[in-house]
């Protein structure tokens, strides 16, 4: 059944936005946090449409870094930098100490890092 009236649709016709309003909405888009979604109700535009509109912009140029942003750093990424860490008290430790308290029942157990796996099935049976 045809509904139209000499080829022209008798129905709703189709929006034409300008490009100036496309670059804003999509600009909105583009900013960090933003929702195509919430830029997309306030502006009375189907999120759909405004999603195609953002993967057209960002297909024809590629998103540019944002200001805030860290600088991008002068070294080549390629280059190994060696650093010195300090070793921490952690990292030196050889036993495991646990603190463990209930009311003003204090209990402190350390066990050797060497048995570490024994120290797990302890603690399991202790919290069963």
């Amino acid at each position: 059944m045809d509904t139209s009236d000499n080829g022209h649709s008798a129905g709703r016709r189709r929006r034409k936005r300008s490009a100036e309003f496309k670059a804003k909405v999509v600009a909105a888009c583009r900013q960090p946090g933003v929702s195509i979604a919430a830029v997309a109700l306030a502006n009375r535009l189907n999120a759909n449409l405004l999603r195609r509109w953002v993967v057209a912009v960002e297909q024809a140029q590629p998103i540019a870094t944002v200001s805030a942003a860290p600088a991008r750093s002068t070294v080549d990424n390629r280059t190994f930098i060696p650093i010195q860490v300090e070793r921490s008290a952690v990292t030196t430790a050889q036993e495991i100490s646990i603190e463990l308290r209930r009311g003003a029942t204090v209990v402190k157990v350390s066990w050797p890092l060497a048995a570490a796996a024994d120290c797990v099935v302890w603690l399991r049976e202790l919290l069963r």
